[in-house]
């Protein structure tokens, strides 16, 4: 198996790049977060990689980093999500966000994704919840987990209330920080709201 490809970035289309390793050109699938992500053509690139191998076809997909490879494996473990799918929703959610809407069951943030319906942003919310372990990163913690709680809730109504992910994070992070960690959930939305609003 082909866990990652270092070379020169040769080409990009709309979903793939073919990378230059020695003078051999692989063809990897990507997300378009990713192909924003591995830099300008000609320069040189590194990809995570997964190999999708079926009856007729052998596969690979690359990823930016090991975190989005990983959920891509998530993503596809569920039932009536293919490679095509799961690329949408790494192209329309990063790493985090994805945690975060699975955490709180935010099944309207996974459905953004192209090709993804209601009922099958349902299932994959179900379906995952379990494997993520009920945990969200905490803002600004670069990938730590921290438990579900009030501070996932507050993120949860901050987004459902029309803010950005990023936006949500950072308000609630600050309301958390002035007020302790046994805030209630009441008290942590409308000061998250406050400072959002500056």
């Amino acid at each position: 198996m082909i866990a990652h490809l270092k070379g020169r970035l040769d080409s990009t289309g709309i979903d793939h790049a073919v990378i230059d390793v020695g003078g051999v050109g692989y063809l990897i699938g990507a997300s378009a977060r990713t192909l924003s992500a591995i830099g300008p053509v000609g320069e040189a690139a590194m990809l995570h990689t997964e190999m999708l191998v079926s009856e007729d076809s052998i596969r690979l997909v690359g990823f930016a980093s090991a975190d989005e490879r990983d959920w891509f494996r998530l993503l596809t473990g569920v039932q009536g999500v293919g490679s095509r799918v799961a690329l949408a929703i790494l192209s329309a959610l990063e790493p985090a966000d994805l945690m975060r809407a699975i955490a709180s069951g935010d099944k309207a943030m996974v459905a953004r994704a192209n090709g993804v319906g209601p009922k099958l942003a349902q299932r994959i919310v179900m379906e995952l919840k379990d494997k993520v372990g009920g945990i969200v990163l905490a803002p600004g913690s670069g990938g730590v987990a921290a438990p579900v709680g009030a501070g996932a809730d507050a993120v949860s109504a901050l987004l459902n209330l029309g803010f950005r992910p990023a936006e949500a994070s950072a308000a609630v992070a600050a309301a958390e920080e002035e007020l302790g960690a046994a805030a209630s959930l009441d008290a942590l939305v409308r000061l998250a709201l406050r400072k959002a609003a500056k």
